[in-house]
């Protein structure tokens, strides 16, 4: 999935836009990140290969058994079948995003899109702030994950159930197609969050971190 076809130029700016309105009133930086997916997944790639190879062959153990006058007797002609089999299936995980998600386990995915989203915080700066007041807001659309890391200086005076509230709302607007609109009512909500909690722009702040969209 290449991002920067999916989204438009006026996407970007809408987020941009409304990044500023929402950092307009509050001391705190809200950066938002989107990648295509998390991990690489090759295990889907050979568990595909497996299954493929093993189903050539129980299908010429079923035509040996059952139909044996189309059965194969020669030795390296099963091998080519079933090594085909297996390289077919190998790269079947890399055209189907379908395929792929049915071999790897959610545990697997959560923990990559955990992986992801943590360095995405250190790479983004999201906790270079003066008083730590960063917030991240990571959507993978693979994994069709959404995490939002807030940095210590709001983490220890908001609750878990808030941010378990934002990721609730923005995985429902992106299921319904609805990413954009999706983001811009996360970014607004996290500025409320803030201010509900007395994280108010002094005259000294100064805008620490882009507006901008972040693309991975």
């Amino acid at each position: 999935m290449d991002l920067r076809k999916k989204f438009s130029d006026a996407d970007f700016e809408r987020i941009r836009k409304a990044v500023r309105e929402a950092e307009a009133n509050i001391s705190g930086e809200i950066v938002p990140v989107m990648v295509p997916q998390s991990g690489y997944y090759t295990i889907a790639n050979y568990k595909a290969g497996i299954i493929l190879g093993l189903l050539a062959f129980l299908g010429i153990i079923v035509f040996d058994r059952f139909m044996p006058r189309y059965a194969l007797y020669d030795p390296l002609l099963m091998f080519i079948i079933v090594v085909a089999a297996g390289l077919l299936g190998s790269i079947l995980p890399q055209f189907s995003d379908s395929i792929r998600r049915l071999l790897v386990t959610q545990l697997h995915m959560d923990n990559a899109t955990r992986q992801r989203a943590e360095n995405a915080f250190l790479e983004e700066e999201v906790f270079n702030t003066r008083h730590r007041t960063g917030i991240l807001i990571f959507i993978s659309f693979f994994e069709h994950e959404v995490i939002v890391l807030a940095d210590r200086g709001i983490s220890k005076v908001v609750e878990q159930k808030v941010w378990d509230k934002l990721v609730s709302d923005l995985t429902d607007n992106i299921r319904k197609g609805k990413v954009i609109e999706g983001l811009e009512a996360t970014i607004k909500r996290c500025g409320e969050i803030l201010l509900e909690h007395g994280f108010k722009k002094t005259g000294d702040d100064i805008n620490e971190l882009r507006d901008d969209l972040r693309l991975g």
